[in-house]
């Protein structure tokens, strides 16, 4: 029989507001998956033993009418997951939607490293240089699960690859795609010692993106911060330099935006 939260001060309840703060979720690797689809997501890569295992899920009765969802939970349940019933208002101040759907779980991503990556399997990657937003990280997730990219590098920082926000903007792919965490050197040396190509975009370059035939694996698409690009030694660093035609008055493209230009680019020239 599940247990009824029905207070505030629930320890629970309580550990959910904790992992609300990025230095609580980065020390558990817990993340908070909230929303019908993204449980299910989440749930699914959990029993196929992709990136996120299910630690606990909170439902409210009163909020929750999705049979799958409902079905779901007594799955997950038979399976040894802890789940609880809460009581709509103790959800709704948990909720990060103002209406929210009323399920919500605590996830753990498994963190892989470069030990993990195999070029034959991993052979077209991303990386992501200090990013900044992780709505942007989590649209680039969702496009790279849609090309069939199979890695990303998070690059010196930058962006917790636990916020709730990477998990909706991803739509779950952060459950199914590696995501791994390593310094730019790091990186470079593991592409060097795999014979991996960069191909970095730069508004410095040269070279028009569509100018590239053909598109060798395997290779890293690579993108610099929001802010500032890739610095010239990160610029040096790539095989190829590449740049996006621009017309008007903008300079840039929004990240992400970019990213999904190159990655369909990218997929109709991989070699």
């Amino acid at each position: 029989m599940m247990e009824f939260i029905s207070s505030r001060n629930n320890p629970r309840i309580k550990e959910i507001r904790l992992l609300k703060n990025a230095k609580v979720r980065r020390q558990s690797g817990f993340c908070i998956v909230e929303g019908i689809w993204h449980f299910i997501e989440a749930v699914e890569a959990w029993k196929q033993g992709a990136y996120a295992s299910l630690i606990r899920v909170f439902y409210s009765p009163n909020l929750l009418k999705s049979e799958i969802a409902l079905e779901t939970i007594q799955q997950v349940a038979h399976r040894g997951v802890p789940c609880f019933k809460v009581e709509e208002s103790v959800f709704r101040s948990i909720a990060e939607k103002e209406n929210p759907q009323g399920i919500l779980a605590i996830v753990r991503l498994r963190q892989p490293t470069l030990e993990d990556l195999n070029v034959k399997e991993h052979s077209w990657l991303v990386g992501l240089v200090e990013p900044q937003d992780p709505g942007n990280v989590g649209t680039i997730l969702r496009t790279m699960d849609a090309v069939g990219a199979q890695g990303l590098f998070l690059i010196d920082g930058g962006v917790d690859p636990f916020h709730p926000e990477i998990t909706r903007a991803s739509m779950g792919a952060i459950f199914w795609i590696p995501t791994i965490q390593v310094s730019f050197q790091e990186m470079i040396d593991w592409a060097a010692f795999n014979e991996v190509t960069i191909y970095g975009t730069s508004a410095h370059a040269i070279k028009l993106y569509n100018e590239i035939p053909q598109f060798n694996k395997p290779c890293i698409l690579l993108l610099g911060n929001e802010r500032q690009g890739l610095t010239e030694p990160q610029r040096q660093a790539c095989h190829e330099l590449l740049r996006l035609p621009m017309s008007g008055r903008v300079s840039s493209l929004n990240i992400a935006i970019a990213a999904g230009v190159m990655l369909y680019y990218m997929q109709q020239k991989l070699s």
